[in-house]
């Protein structure tokens, strides 16, 4: 607790500091001079202001949600302003959780701010000084007058609460203890809606379990739950930034009952544990609002599901915030801004395709142009463009769906994914009569895109008329920024990205560590790496000759092309990511053979 008991001694020095003479003062800013002096414009205060209280919205966070300003450099000027000190990590060992048990966990959300108590000291972290009222509140609710005031960024109060909310509550073994032997019937006849799971007060052992499942899993940012029965046991598990964690081990009989719940939620048949069976639930934890998908499929031990969550809440990202290098990020605004044209992003299930074309769409989003697509599922509402969900059991397929959409007079147009000959034909005509088409395909990189194509049955010379650019495109984990340390690689790490040992002098290579903020992964988000291949003369000739993907690959590396490799060393260098990372997802491309003209991301 060393962190917190300096920043109380530099709160007091500053508080018991002798005012200056008069002779002495120099000329005071308000807090608002300040900030302008930062960089914030006064028309953007004003709107901070008229925004103010509205949804809960406070006049500093909206600043720093429009992104007037970084949150880290209002801290420091707030820091200096108020005379509280700023600090970058709350340490919550050995601290005082009985809060947990006097104030909601909305309560201390809403007004970004959690007590850190312990037998020697009192501290209230707070993102906002100004909410003052709401501090004086909870001083007198847990009887702490004497709690001083530090600031700290909104992720390290958010995960200071989430983790001393997640140690006061019932775990769920505890509610596998308290479950008999009932029936499943008996268990679903106890449910009810629910509409926060937050505020879900049900006695029933089997909606707090399932509850606790998901609330969990958006806490720990998963995009995945997995519920598996094996012959002795039931396993869950959370996809998280990619990467399947096991969370917890049940009995078998939690099984059926816990399947029947998700089913009502998703409002699926109970009866049939034979057939697959696909569902949606939508649900709101505190304000989020959360689509989950569900998938159903019978197995040797009984049902296996797999929950997908989606943050309807979340903002699209822009072509700045996927991880581009500038040159490549100058490049695709001008791809997609061609006229008419195929743009291909490939690569796997869960490689963050659909974002790069929401992104795209996003750029190119303007009254004057007409954009439709048709998607399975629509992941994001786009204001200004029209989204078509597909749906086989009336057969509005992608094909289907795609021959109505030319017919709609658009500009752009954005196909889910080519599945099959059809649709890519469909594809193609579009780009050839006037419209630039944007659609995925799963290929390991973007010369196999081509191959794919051909083997669909699309003549080569339709593939060089219609396609102007491929783009490859995998995840790889962030290194968490506050516990990643310097690391010497050894020489088996560097020979498999085909990394000279000269790099070694010049720059500085990460590995992972784990803290509190990144639940000990050691990773906190994912970036994209990326290979863009545009379909020039050059390459167009040797497509009409063949369609050999490694050939294409080497004619595209020659005429500037750069790897996902490659681009996942550029990130290494930059101390973005770690060799590991980018091995696990580019392990069977071929090796960098020179890395010496690798341009280092700053």
């Amino acid at each position: 607790m060393s962190k917190i008991h300096n920043a109380l001694k530099a709160s007091r020095k500053a508080q018991n500091t002798s005012p200056p003479t008069t002779q002495d003062k120099a000329p005071v800013l308000s807090l608002e001079s300040k900030l302008m002096l930062a960089g914030v414009s006064a028309e953007a205060m004003a709107e901070a202001r008229e925004a103010q209280g509205k949804n809960g919205a406070g006049f500093f966070d909206y600043l720093v949600r429009k992104k007037e300003i970084a949150e880290g450099d209002l801290l420091k000027i707030m820091s200096a302003h108020f005379g509280f000190s700023l600090i970058n990590e709350l340490p919550m060992e050995n601290i005082d959780i009985e809060f947990t048990q006097a104030v909601s966990i909305q309560y201390l959300k809403k007004y970004k701010m959690v007590p850190v108590i312990t037998p020697s000291s009192a501290v209230i972290a707070v993102n906002d000084p100004s909410n003052f009222q709401a501090v004086d509140d909870l001083r007198k609710l847990l009887r702490i007058p004497t709690a001083s005031m530090v600031l700290a960024q909104q992720e390290t109060i958010a995960a200071a609460i989430n983790m001393a909310y997640d140690m006061s509550r019932a775990s769920a073994k505890d509610y596998f203890e308290e479950m008999d032997e009932a029936s499943a019937d008996e268990l679903i006849s106890e449910i009810d809606e629910t509409a926060d799971l937050l505020d879900e007060v049900s006695d029933a052992p089997i909606i707090k379990l399932v509850n606790l499942l998901v609330s969990g899993a958006i806490k720990d940012r998963a995009s995945d739950i997995h519920v598996e029965p094996y012959s002795s046991n039931l396993k869950i598990r959370y996809r998280i930034d990619g990467v399947l964690y096991d969370i917890m081990s049940m009995p078998r009989r939690v099984q059926s009952p816990l399947v029947s719940r998700i089913k009502i939620m998703a409002k699926l048949n109970i009866a049939e544990k034979r057939l697959p069976q696909d569902g949606r639930i939508e649900i709101k934890i505190a304000d989020r609002l959360i689509d989950v998908r569900v998938s159903i499929i019978p197995t040797a031990f009984g049902e296996r599901v797999v929950m997908r969550l989606l943050d309807k809440t979340a903002n699209i990202l822009r072509l700045s915030d996927l991880g581009m290098h500038d040159e490549r990020i100058n490049l695709l605004n001008n791809l997609i801004k061609s006229p008419y044209g195929i743009i291909l992003v490939t690569g796997p299930t869960g490689s963050g395709k659909t974002t790069t074309l929401y992104a795209a769409l996003s750029t190119i989003n303007k009254p004057e142009i007409n954009i439709i697509t048709i998607e399975d599922p629509i992941e994001y509402q786009i204001d200004g463009v029209g989204q078509i969900q597909v749906n086989p059991k009336i057969d509005l397929t992608f094909a289907a769906g795609l021959r109505s959409i030319v017919r709609q007079d658009p500009d752009v147009i954005l196909i889910g994914e080519i599945r099959d000959r059809e649709t890519a034909e469909i594809a193609i005509q579009s780009s050839l009569t006037g419209h630039l088409v944007f659609s995925t395909l799963h290929t390991n990189d973007a010369a196999s895109a081509v191959t794919r194509l051909i083997d669909m049955g699309i003549e080569p010379f339709l593939v060089t008329s219609s396609v102007i650019a491929i783009i490859a495109q995998r995840l790889v984990r962030v290194l968490c920024p506050h516990c990643k340390e310097e690391y010497v690689p050894d020489k088996e790490a560097l020979a498999n990205l085909g990394l000279n040992k000269s790099l070694l002098k010049d720059n500085t290579f990460y590995r992972k560590a784990g803290c509190n903020l990144c639940m000990q992964t050691g990773y906190r988000g994912r970036t994209a790496i990326f290979e863009i291949m545009t379909v020039d003369d050059e390459i167009k000739k040797l497509v009409l000759k063949t369609s050999d993907a490694n050939q294409i690959n080497e004619l595209a590396i020659k005429r500037g092309m750069i790897t996902l490799q490659k681009d996942g060393v550029q990130k290494i260098l930059a101390g973005i990511t770690t060799t590991e990372e980018v091995l696990r997802v580019t392990r069977t491309l071929n090796r960098i053979e020179d890395a010496d003209d690798i341009i280092i991301e700053t």
